[in-house]
């Protein structure tokens, strides 16, 4: 069973202006002169991990990753509860992907994304086709209504006391758009009725993901904690500023974009049919269902599944860029 590479450090990071006043930060890992690929994380607002530079052999591949904007070292950070996020949607983030593409001299990439990262991959392919060399994505997502009803009040069913105490915080008229009623009790002027929102909501979070838990991110680290509750529940509640049924009405023009799609067969998204869905959509596409895995990028299965997939896409295109073995650095090695 393949595994993720090890752990390597960045050769050149920085800033990008983007507009409004903000921010975004970037970096670069592996080779710099290899095939280049985008990882784009979830959340919103979970920001990039050193981990996430691990599904691509060094060796062969210029390994992107950027903090959306308000989140990770991006500035100004969403943990500031002064910060507007009003220039933070989609549209944003596309602009600001093609902006950091044409700062690095970046002619097509490949598109690495989960979760909302998937969303966010999907809507970015398909307005630029053109940049985009091949899709590969896990923990499936398209945008739809149906998946944000499931994950902030279809499994209530499943989870009835959790479920109880989440929407317990919110007054019964607002509890028709859960989170629009948590946003605004995130962006309260009261820091206690903030703080009890932030927990709240990922104790929920950590009841229907316990493989992956947000309570652990605030008792680590509350202002990311904070940044993140108040990015997801900005996107979620207004259907992350896209149609709701973009993603799929413009698959057509991934048709020419080799594509492999991962999915665990436990992952609670299967409910709203997501995979099928996004499969039918795409048909040139591979969908690869891991069996006992769930929404975790990070399981053994689909750590094995989605490095063999950038493994053999890197195969397939080793004849048409520079493989360097000495560019890439492991931890511990200092950029120059």
């Amino acid at each position: 069973m393949r595994d993720r590479y090890p752990e390597i450090e960045p050769y050149d990071h920085g800033l990008l202006e983007v507009g409004d006043g903000n921010l975004v930060y970037w970096e670069t890992c592996g080779n710099p002169a290899g095939k280049p690929v985008l990882s784009v994380h979830g959340g919103p607002g979970s920001g990039c991990s050193t981990n996430s530079r691990r599904y691509f052999d060094p060796d062969r591949y210029r390994i992107v990753l950027f903090d959306q904007r308000n989140c990770g070292r991006s500035l100004p950070n969403a943990a500031d509860p002064a910060v507007d996020l009003s220039a933070n949607t989609t549209d944003h983030l596309i602009a600001d992907m093609e902006l950091l593409r044409e700062h690095l001299g970046i002619d097509r990439w490949m598109l690495f994304g989960g979760s909302w990262g998937c969303v966010l991959s999907l809507v970015y392919a398909e307005r630029h086709p053109d940049r985009v060399t091949e899709l590969v994505q896990m923990g499936l997502a398209t945008g739809r209504r149906d998946d944000v009803e499931l994950l902030t009040r279809g499994l209530g069913g499943i989870f009835p006391q959790a479920f109880a105490r989440y929407v317990d915080l919110l007054p019964e008229s607002e509890r028709d758009n859960i989170p629009a009623g948590y946003y605004k009790l995130l962006n309260d002027p009261d820091a206690q009725v903030r703080d009890r929102a932030m927990r709240a909501w990922c104790d929920w979070e950590d009841a229907m993901l316990p493989y992956a838990p947000a309570k652990a991110m605030y008792e680590e680290d509350a202002d990311r904690a904070y940044a993140f509750t108040r990015l997801v529940t900005h996107y979620w509640s207004q259907d992350h500023f896209i149609d709701p049924d973009e993603v799929l009405a413009n698959a057509g023009k991934l048709a020419d974009i080799p594509t492999v799609l991962v999915q665990g067969v436990l992952d609670l998204g299967n409910l709203v049919g997501t995979p099928w869905l996004l499969a039918q959509a795409l048909p040139h596409a591979e969908l690869i269902m891991v069996p006992g895995e769930g929404h975790s990028l990070a399981a053994p299965g689909m750590r094995h599944a989605l490095v063999t997939a950038t493994d053999n896409f890197a195969e397939k295109t080793s004849g048409r860029v520079s493989i360097e073995p000495t560019a890439a650095r492991r931890v511990g090695e200092k950029a120059p």
